[in-house]
């Protein structure tokens, strides 16, 4: 009878287990959705709020309502915006028919191309790439939304007497039909001199009166070197006007919502011949900056910024190519040479069963005398000195996918063979999204390279040695404007995506046109930067502040 009542109470704890793991499990599923390659996919992140959208118009809201709709368009093409804040500082003499000429032979967006003629409002736009880049993923969600919080804001700076026409720009309120038919009051900022831009330079926390957001502060941009003049009216100032000739040719459609294009003028800048109509974002000038969610990514064929750091990062990591449970670095079967990419399991701490240690530790019968002792420390292999010191894989995985040194001095691969420290693919996955470890290794982890330690900077700082720092726009965010190195290439702070620590140094997308030597793609298509090239130290924010907080003052080559 105990003896049955011992079988029930064991029988009733196993149900209980299972039906734990099976809830266990459901969430799982359910807060982890799986795209058709097994990859798992990041849910989308929340729409942004009406204080977040108005936090982010309060730059440009009271911009004339042309400008205004370029801005939001160019946003959208944020790489674009930097090579052509670049080409503006390298000729800014450039202006009128020969600006148009050297405009037809770039390949940025129009909406980009145009915005040369207004070079402060680039400048700041490049200068502010992580603000730029959000105002754009906002106006990709919701063009509706983004208009409205203009809207909203114009409203509250009328009401703080700030809003008011001028020499520069006219403001009125007009009555027109939304989408439904109901007439509603828009306020309509329009330019005085159809051929000339003045751009408003004001403090958003005063041409807006007091703001409701505390936790939402304005963005807030001054040119470097501002100096108003004469041109002050209340909170509004003006610097001198720009001759743009058809090179702002955006327009608001505020009762639909949306952005439309002035025909006349884009075909006459252009120099097309389109009917105009509502403006398209074209995901072909989008480049390597991923989408703010998985609706945009599909609609403009791109990807979201969440699946790209599940594609890093999930499923077994970059370094599993070959399946689940599958060692990362076997290339032959289980237990044989060095570098098995096919193996029955080296053990990735990420495996692709979701296995922190896919492989054995005591692996064969769980016998410690009867295979390979060493067999590369963390993987399937011959031992260190080609002979079996004993041990059925006793060391394999101990840092995660196989073959973390493949050998390090063994019959089987050397040193730099097929997946030791200078090797090709596979190695271990310390922390990593990305494949193996190799110090400088193809498709590894390069000590901060192919995979995320701590979000898009690739662990470490965003790089390693051999192939230089991480330093792609679309790895960065919360990126504030320094200054400049004296060869014009912007020096910023930044934190790399998935890590708050801050860090100072450059932007890929602009030492390509400086240094392009510097420049490299890495297997994952992401630009790093060799600093030592540039003589530039590449530094955490606070040894920067605290080492002076200087801008380097020469960028040559050592």
């Amino acid at each position: 009878m105990a003896k049955f009542a011992d079988r029930s109470w064991r029988a009733r704890l196993i149900a209980c287990a299972w039906v734990a793991c099976a809830m266990a499990i459901a969430v799982g599923l359910r807060v982890t959705p799986v795209n058709a390659q097994g990859t798992p996919q990041a849910t989308d992140p929340p729409a942004l709020s009406q204080a977040q959208l108005e936090q982010l118009v309060a730059p440009i809201a009271l911009y004339p309502d042309d400008l205004l709709s370029q801005v939001l368009m160019a946003s959208t093409y944020p790489l674009e915006v930097v090579q052509a804040a670049r080409w503006a500082n390298q000729n800014s003499s450039v202006t009128g028919k020969a600006l148009e000429d050297a405009m037809a032979k770039q390949s940025w967006d129009p909406s980009v191309k145009g915005l040369v003629a207004v070079p402060q409002t680039l400048q700041m736009m490049s200068d502010k790439l992580d603000w730029t880049q959000q105002l754009g993923d906002a106006f990709l969600d919701d063009q509706a939304a983004v208009l409205d919080a203009v809207q909203r804001l114009r409203q509250r700076a009328e009401g703080a007497g700030n809003l008011k026409t001028s020499p520069q720009m006219k403001v009125s309120t007009v009555s027109m039909p939304n989408p439904s038919g109901q007439p509603v009051q828009k306020i309509v900022v329009e330019r005085t001199d159809p051929q000339t831009v003045y751009v408003p330079v004001y403090d958003p926390a005063v041409a807006y009166g007091s703001w409701p957001y505390p936790q939402y502060p304005p963005y807030y941009y001054q040119p470097p070197g501002w100096v108003p003049g004469t041109f002050a009216y209340g909170a509004l100032a003006f610097g001198t006007g720009m001759a743009v000739g058809a090179a702002i040719w955006g327009g608001a459609n505020w009762g639909a919502g949306n952005v439309n294009i002035n025909a006349n003028r884009y075909n006459s800048f252009n120099r097309t011949n389109v009917s105009g109509g509502n403006w398209n974002h074209n995901g072909a000038h989008r480049g390597n900056v991923p989408y703010r969610n998985n609706a945009a990514a599909q609609k403009f064929g791109g990807q979201s910024a969440q699946n790209r750091a599940g594609n890093r990062a999930g499923a077994g990591g970059a370094g599993n190519r070959q399946g689940a449970g599958q060692g990362a670095g076997n290339r032959q079967g289980a237990g044989k040479g060095a570098g098995n990419r096919q193996g029955a399991g080296a053990g990735n701490r990420q495996g692709g069963a979701g296995q922190k240690g896919a492989g054995n530790r005591q692996a064969g019968a769980g016998q410690k005398g009867g295979g390979n002792k060493g067999a590369n420390r963390a993987g399937g292999g011959q031992s260190k000195s080609g002979q079996n010191r004993g041990g059925g894989n006793k060391a394999a995985s101990r840092a995660g996918g196989g073959n973390k040194s493949a050998n390090r001095a063994s019959g089987g691969a050397a040193r730099s063979g097929n997946a030791g420290r200078g090797g090709g693919g596979g190695g271990a996955h310390r922390a990593a999204g990305g494949g193996g470890m190799h110090r400088s290794g193809g498709g590894g982890m390069h000590r901060g390279g192919g995979g995320m330690r701590a979000g898009g900077g690739g662990g470490r700082g965003g790089g390693g040695r051999g192939g230089g720092r991480r330093s792609d726009i679309s790895v960065k965010h919360d990126i504030a404007y320094l200054g400049r190195l004296d060869n014009g290439l912007g020096f910023y702070r930044f934190s790399y995506n998935g890590s708050d620590k801050a860090y100072v140094g450059v932007m890929a997308q602009e030492v390509q046109f400086v240094r392009p030597d510097a420049v490299s793609r890495d297997a994952e298509g992401i630009l790093r930067v060799n600093y030592d090239r540039l003589g530039v130290r590449f530094q955490t924010y606070d040894h920067w502040l605290h080492s002076g907080a200087r801008v380097p003052a020469s960028a040559s080559v050592h």
